[in-house]
């Protein structure tokens, strides 16, 4: 069963469920690069049984995760850019006329993700069509906005676009939420299957999906966001650990996941059970991301398949 918990990334709704049960079209593979400390989790969904029991649709999500990503170190940027940009070619294939979208709302930090990326790209459409250029991808962008600025769902404007510019994929950049405190700021997470913005805080807007929206859809997000009932269910692992193997930690032990989202959600204030927090650092953790996320993108001009 799916854990209330709200969080976008697949890696932790696999861990959610017994770690050591395998799941019918559900394949995890995990590489780790102990040169860079960077972990990749390569999650595929092939099977129809499978998306119901992750609650996540059919295909591929890689996360990339490095405690690194959270430092000040300007040149870390490097392998964690490297490593995405070789998952998005892999994943782009043969495709070559891309249109970026960073989704978000640039007046709020923990959502601004999205126009930050937008804002550090190389595009390259107008070069191309003018002749002055020639280049391995063609690349445009667009920051939709959000509803309460536009009045418009994205998905909406994003369609407008695309019947303009005729990409052959989208590539979505949105900021998401997470279950687990230690992957804020720290984590990538790339999909095939799009994205339903503001689905990880409870927000639900029109899917952008390659059902949708006519073309393929990958999405790159970093998780910038945590609950705070998912904050205390943090806590209670680590008074457990403290209690050492007495009977309130085995009581808990019995609980399922849903048990202790609830209740870490009685365990609050009401108005505290929909609140999302955000570290104290996040005006400069999404200024170092948002440039990694676009430094991996700008690669793409200066490669050849």
């Amino acid at each position: 069963m799916i854990s209330m918990q709200r969080t976008d990334l697949a890696v932790e709704l696999r861990e959610e469920l017994d770690t050591q049960e395998m799941i019918p079209g559900v394949h995890v593979s995990t590489k780790i690069n102990r040169d860079n400390d960077m972990k990749e989790t390569r999650i595929v969904i092939d099977s129809k049984q499978g998306a119901d029991r992750l609650g996540k649709p059919m295909g591929t999500y890689i996360t990339i995760e490095s405690e690194e990503l959270r430092c000040s170190d300007e040149d870390y940027h490097e392998p964690m850019s490297e490593s995405l940009f070789r998952h998005l070619r892999e994943m782009l294939g043969s495709k070559r006329r891309i249109l970026i979208a960073g989704l978000g709302n640039r007046a709020v930090t923990p959502d601004a993700l999205g126009p930050l990326v937008v804002d550090n790209l190389y595009v390259t459409r107008h070069l191309i069509k003018e002749q002055i250029l020639r280049c391995s991808y063609e690349i445009s962008a667009v920051s939709p906005g959000v509803m309460a600025q536009t009045g418009m769902e994205t998905q909406e404007i994003l369609l407008g676009v695309i019947r303009e510019v005729k990409p052959e994929v989208l590539v979505v950049i949105d900021a998401l939420a997470a279950g687990n405190s230690n992957r804020l700021n720290k984590t990538i997470q790339l999909a095939d299957t799009g994205i339903a913005p503001g689905s990880g805080v409870g927000n639900h807007r029109k899917a952008i999906t390659e059902e949708t929206m006519g073309v393929k859809v990958i999405a790159v997000g970093v998780p910038t966001v945590i609950s705070v009932p998912a904050i205390v269910d943090d806590a209670m692992d680590v008074m457990l650990e403290a209690f050492g193997r007495n009977g309130t930690r085995q009581a808990m032990e019995s609980f399922t996941e849903k048990e202790r989202y609830q209740l870490a959600c009685e365990m609050v204030e009401p108005y505290l059970a929909n609140m999302f927090v955000t570290p104290k650092n996040i005006d400069e953790a999404i200024k170092r991301i948002s440039f990694t996320i676009s430094e991996a993108i700008n690669r793409l001009q200066r490669s050849y398949n």
